[in-house]
């Protein structure tokens, strides 16, 4: 890269003194060479001194002095780069009411954006300076003018400055926030009073809140609904208040949008207590309330006699039904008992039935045997005692009084005669008794195996009865003797193989009855016995094993 450098040299003057000529020499001074280059505020202190507006401190103090006089051009300085804290307006650093100046005291922060716009034209064009000029005339001195001057435009940027503020959104909350507020918080009231209280607490703290508009705390006649949104809404409440601290940095000076960054964190370090105490302050705000609504209290009362009424009913529930319980079981009881009794009076009048018959059949046999007496003694139609003993075993008490009617008053040929027709008939009945009985039992085999089969008149095949079914019949009688509960429901769950009470009551009669086949008994003794288990494969080493 070229350089171009200018050369200026010293031309001749018509000044010189008696035409002697003028020696002007330099010492030259070894170039600086310099590796590092200013950078951030250095660089700025170095821009400046070149620009010449920062001296060096090798300056003399009258030169200072002098230059202090002089009018003095705003540039910005390294040490505006380090500012804390935010600005103050106003005189002696005390910040100034941006309402009044524009004329809003009596809305502050309800002002919407309009009226602020609208107030700032009005107030600018009625404190222009040039609209004030003519107060300049009124002033007798220069200096009296120059103070009211300086009077006239420092309010008019008061009110620039108020409108800049409050026309911006994010400096206008920061401005609200900073407002006088009544931060104190309703603790004791009147139940009374609740409303008159708490009502303006709330809605004067309403104010922070993001969401807006507020729902209001009601009155006594609000549904339990809108109370309860009205407590979540203040449970979540979210604000937009800002604490600013006199310690921290203006984000407008920030070099760099890190560094902006930056500035912003060091910030919400600096107001993060703060905004945990304002939401404790909230917190406390709304659960004082809570605490004392006396529709919450009305609430909670129903709630708990709700909760003991309905623990009441089903206690109630319970001894009804326990009580229903017992009745039912008392009923039942009775009607066993009833039952029972019914079911003993049956069997002791079927038993005194029975001796009655019994009695009847021995007074119809003794009658029998006497009207056969003479017959007997007779040897009439070779009828024996024995054959009078078989009808007397075998007719029944009609048949015997039949008989004995039939006979009596008759000669001894005559009542041979019916004794003989009594015992033919008597004697083909028992051959039809053989017959149905034989044609109801067509086998009653036992089959190779050891089974027996049972057949019925139906012509239904049963099941047979193994060995081992018969055998644990035999054991669970003996097991279970006559008296036991249940005892044949009982014998079948013993015999484990599903037969039902009729099988087993019939297998009883019959299959239980027959002697077992002494022929098969070494038979079933070899299917019992198991043969000893044999090893086919041959004998391995232990070379084989090892292998």
């Amino acid at each position: 890269m070229a350089v171009r450098t200018s050369i200026q040299l010293i031309s001749y003057s018509q000044e010189l003194v008696d035409g002697q000529p003028l020696y002007v020499s330099s010492n030259c001074l070894p170039v600086k060479a310099l590796k590092y280059e200013p950078a951030g505020h250095a660089f700025h202190n170095a821009a400046l001194k070149l620009f010449g507006c920062e001296e060096d401190d090798t300056t003399e103090v009258d030169d200072q002095k002098v230059g202090n006089d002089k009018e003095q051009v705003y540039m910005p300085s390294s040490d505006s780069y380090s500012n804390k804290g935010k600005k103050k307006s106003g005189a002696d650093g005390k910040q100034q009411d941006h309402y009044a100046l524009l004329g809003l005291s009596h809305l502050r922060y309800l002002a919407t954006e309009d009226q602020i716009r609208k107030s700032y034209r009005e107030a600018a064009l009625r404190h222009h300076p040039d609209k004030l000029a003519n107060l300049l005339l009124a002033e007798e001195t220069e200096a009296a003018k120059q103070a009211k001057k300086d009077e006239i435009e420092n309010h008019f940027k008061s009110i620039q400055e108020a409108y800049e503020i409050l026309i911006d959104p994010i400096k206008r909350r920061i401005y609200d926030s900073t407002d006088e507020f009544d931060d104190e918080i309703p603790t004791e009231c009147a139940p009374q009073d609740f409303f008159k209280v708490f009502g303006p607490a709330f809605m004067r703290n309403g104010r922070w809140s993001v969401t807006q508009p507020i729902p209001s705390l009601g009155d006594d006649g609000t549904s339990l609904k809108d109370v309860d949104n009205f407590y979540n809404f203040w449970y979540s409440f979210k604000s937009w208040r800002e604490f600013p601290h006199a310690d921290e940095y203006d984000l407008e000076q920030s070099e760099s949008r890190d560094h902006k960054r930056w500035m912003e964190r060091q910030n919400a370090k600096l107001s993060e207590k703060a905004r945990k105490e304002e939401y404790a302050r909230i917190r406390a705000l709304v659960d004082n309330a809570y605490k004392r609504d006396p529709r919450i209290l009305r609430w909670k009362e129903e709630e708990k006699a709700e909760k003991q009424r309905k623990k009441e009913a089903k206690v109630r529930a319970k001894q009804l039904q326990e009580e229903e319980a017992a009745r039912a079981a008392e009923e039942e009881r009775r009607q066993k008992e009833e039952e029972e009794k019914r079911a003993a009076e049956a069997a002791l009048q079927h038993k005194k039935n029975k001796e009655k018959e019994k009695k009847l059949l021995r007074k119809e046999r003794t009658r029998l045997r006497a009207l056969s007496a003479p017959v007997l003694l007779q040897h009439l139609l070779d009828l024996s005692e024995e054959d009078v003993e078989s009808l007397c075993m075998t007719l029944g008490i009609e048949q015997l009084r039949s008989l004995c009617d039939k006979m009596d008053n008759k000669e001894a040929l005559e009542r041979a005669k019916l004794i003989q027709d009594a015992r033919g008939y008597n004697s083909n009945t028992e051959e039809k008794k053989i017959d149905d009985t034989n044609g109801s039992h067509l086998n009653g085999s036992v089959d190779s195996n050891g089974s027996i089969l049972l057949s019925s008149s139906s012509e239904k095949k049963e099941k047979p009865w193994t060995k081992e079914e018969i055998e644990l019949l035999r054991k669970g009688t003996q097991k279970y003797p006559k008296g036991t509960s249940r005892r044949w429901e009982v014998i079948s769950e013993y015999i484990g193989t599903g037969r039902s009470v009729e099988e087993i009551l019939k297998a009883t009669k019959t299959v239980l009855l027959q002697k077992p086949d002494a022929t098969k008994a070494f038979d079933s003794f070899l299917e019992k016995r198991k043969p000893a288990a044999t090893i086919a494969s041959p004998l391995s080493t232990r070379e084989e094993v090892e292998g």
